[in-house]
């Protein structure tokens, strides 16, 4: 087998783990949708005085989740909307109805895309893309009020 041509890798870095930090972000959501979590995410990070490690998020709900995805055309947010609804539809004869005909489709799109979330922080900044954002997904048709753990685990000098 012939190595790839067309890939590179940096010089690996390495730094010792002597901080982890903790917070926790309460986000009242608005009903179904995209909630952007990037500024408070990157504003923990300068708070703690972040330099290199990793960003958790932990969403403390089975009903709601967390993801990453492009932040330039708002229209990506409706399609995954659109999508999510179609993968779990509110009409498919469920049976955990208990809190309504939007709680087992909720349990179903969270399953789908995660309860956490982890970022490289390097040099102090969140390694996420130029188009990233980091999105909590309220999957319930009314508003919530959300936990989001924020952790940063690695050094601040």
């Amino acid at each position: 087998m012939r190595p790839e041509k067309h890939l590179t890798r940096s010089a690996p870095s390495t730094v010792q783990a002597t901080t982890i930090a903790s917070s926790l972000l309460t986000v009242q959501t608005p009903g179904r949708g995209f909630t952007d979590l990037t500024s408070e995410s990157t504003k923990f990070i300068q708070d703690v005085h972040a330099r290199d490690g990793a960003l958790t998020l932990f969403i403390r709900h089975t009903s709601a989740s967390l993801t990453i995805q492009e932040n330039a055309d708002p229209s990506v947010l409706v399609d995954l909307t659109t999508a999510l609804s179609r993968l779990a539809p509110e009409n498919a004869g469920w049976t955990h109805d208990t809190e309504g005909p939007d709680d087992m489709p909720g349990h179903v799109k969270t399953m789908l895309t995660g309860t956490s979330l982890q970022i490289p922080v390097l040099h102090g900044k969140l390694g996420l893309g130029t188009w990233q954002a980091i999105y909590l997904i309220e999957h319930r048709m009314r508003p919530h009020r959300r936990e989001v753990v924020l952790q940063f685990i690695g050094s601040n000098q």
